[in-house]
């Protein structure tokens, strides 16, 4: 069975890892080609976007897929309802890999919204200092707010517009939280704001926003697509792959 990973996390790596040269499996992992150097899964690759869902339908077809596992990153909303969708109009197996979100801990000052517009306006009330981690994309819904100064953490250089008091730094995590908790103090930061990622890997801000009592404006996951199952880890995604055999 020829199965498509849609890839870019750890948990996407570690699972075509996993399944590549396991008998009666063949892995195609696909990265959605934004990140300009990716850490490349086991197996084969395809790298750059399907053409919305006609084309992911198109692509499944002509390339013999039997399932699709959706490993995306937990904010990428619109592919993974293209890969609900054309799962469904094909009648193939789907299922999402989401790993678990955050979990708020004595002495955490979050402050949840729905969305990246309901950041921007929770921000302004909340501090002038404003440490961006919300990767490159996203970073445009903060442009029209001149008052505050905005550190901006991404792989790569964000596009679009910027809010006008910013610096870019560009970096890529892990990180300590000696190393977060130095960054927030040298650049005087008193909001941090982040998206619901989840992993053990972007904890250290976290953590470090923690101990310093800055308030922290997480932005909530989109739900999972309508009539796609959820698991949070890769054994139970394998347990899938195994029944299906």
């Amino acid at each position: 069975m020829r199965i498509l990973i849609l890839g870019g996390t750890r948990e996407a790596r570690e699972l075509a890892e996993k399944a590549t040269g396991e008998r009666g499996f063949e892995i195609v992992s696909s990265l959605a080609g934004r990140v300009r150097e990716p850490v490349l899964p086991a197996g084969e690759v395809r790298v750059g976007g399907f053409g919305g869902v006609v084309g992911l339908r198109d692509w499944l077809v002509d390339n013999g897929i039997g399932a699709v596992i959706d490993a995306t990153h937990p904010f990428a909303a619109t592919m993974s309802a293209h890969a609900a969708e054309a799962a469904s109009d094909l009648g193939l197996p789907v299922i999402q890999l989401r790993r678990p979100g955050y979990r708020e801990q004595p002495g955490d000052r979050w402050v949840r919204v729905a969305d990246l517009t309901a950041a921007a306006e929770t921000v302004a009330t909340l501090g002038e200092r404003i440490f961006l981690s919300i990767g490159r994309q996203g970073v445009g819904a903060f442009a029209g707010l001149s008052r505050p100064w905005f550190l901006i953490r991404a792989i790569d250089p964000p596009t679009g517009p910027l809010p006008p008091n910013h610096e870019i730094l560009l970096a890529r995590g892990p990180f300590a939280v000696h190393d977060e908790r130095r960054l927030l103090a040298e650049r005087e930061i008193d909001v941090l704001v982040t998206k619901d990622s989840g992993g053990a890997a972007t904890t250290a801000k976290l953590d470090a926003a923690r101990s310093l009592r800055l308030p922290v404006v997480m932005i909530d996951r989109p739900p999972v697509p309508a009539g796609m199952s959820q698991v949070e880890s890769v054994a139970a995604v394998w347990d899938w792959l195994r029944a299906l055999s």
